[in-house]
């Protein structure tokens, strides 16, 4: 690994997981096409998609620890919530980190296109912002959280996601989860699937260990401090920036697979 190999790899992380902890996301939404289009666009490296999903998958794990811990004073983590959706989540990404061994690389791209295509319709759907503040009970579905957190965990351990860019969308819309609560509950289960994801991989032998210690240092600076910032934006611009975020790349990954 050359310096601009090092720093390129860096940057990729260090953007990714600051855009990821103020989203409340693991950031393999953003990070997966990054890895997988720049590095060969500058001609420094051409990563396969099983490389671009093991490496995203350990890189998520650590981005997600930072992000919580940001989190851990707010008020906005919800043990209940993480508690339905953890469990089912974790056995669902195992699953699906240790099935992708099996699937080509068009294949695991087709599942990321599909499951970014999801959370953008997801994204647009009309919602309104539910009232909370820190201490406030909540209500939900706990049957139909954990369901749908199973199902969520699946599909994303195939494409080394932890699944949060679905989750988000989710929880607002069908769980109607307020955003802050959303965002820093999200960040906890998608740490807890992301666990069965990065053992799936490492399991199957899917992680280059040397780009994945580069992003996980890039992620543990950048992911509090995109926490932070989170924390004092209007909910509003938070989820729009989620949105086009989700619309960019899964129009950038269908123009790929068809072309």
């Amino acid at each position: 690994m050359d310096i601009t190999f090092i720093i390129v790899i860096f940057l990729i992380g260090f953007i990714g997981s600051f855009i990821s902890g103020m989203v409340g996301i693991g950031g393999s939404i953003i990070k997966y096409p990054m890895l997988l289009y720049i590095p060969s666009m500058l001609g420094i490296a051409t990563f396969t998609s099983h490389e671009v999903a093991g490496i995203s998958a350990v890189q998520v794990f650590f981005a997600t620890i930072a992000g919580v811990w940001a989190y851990k004073s707010s008020g906005y983590l919800n043990m209940r919530l993480i508690a339905y959706m953890g469990g089912a989540i974790l056995i669902g990404s195992l699953l699906g980190g240790y099935g992708s061994e099996f699937l080509t690389e068009t294949q695991i791209d087709i599942v990321y296109a599909v499951l970014a295509t999801i959370a953008v319709v997801m994204m647009f759907l009309p919602k309104k912002e539910v009232p909370f503040n820190p201490g406030d009970n909540l209500d939900f579905n706990g049957p139909l959280a954990a369901a749908l957190a199973f199902i969520t965990g699946a599909a994303a351990g195939i494409v080394g996601a932890a699944g949060a860019f679905i989750l988000v969308p989710i929880m607002l819309v069908v769980l109607k989860i307020p955003t802050r609560v959303t965002i820093a509950t999200s960040l906890a289960v998608t740490f807890i699937s992301s666990i069965g994801t990065t053992i799936g991989k490492v399991v199957t032998d899917q992680v280059l260990y040397g780009p994945a210690v580069i992003m996980i240092i890039a992620s543990l600076i950048a992911a509090p401090l995109g926490a932070k910032a989170g924390q004092n934006m209007n909910t509003k611009i938070l989820q729009w920036i989620l949105a086009l975020l989700i619309l960019g790349t899964a129009i950038k990954i269908w123009t790929e697979i068809f072309m």
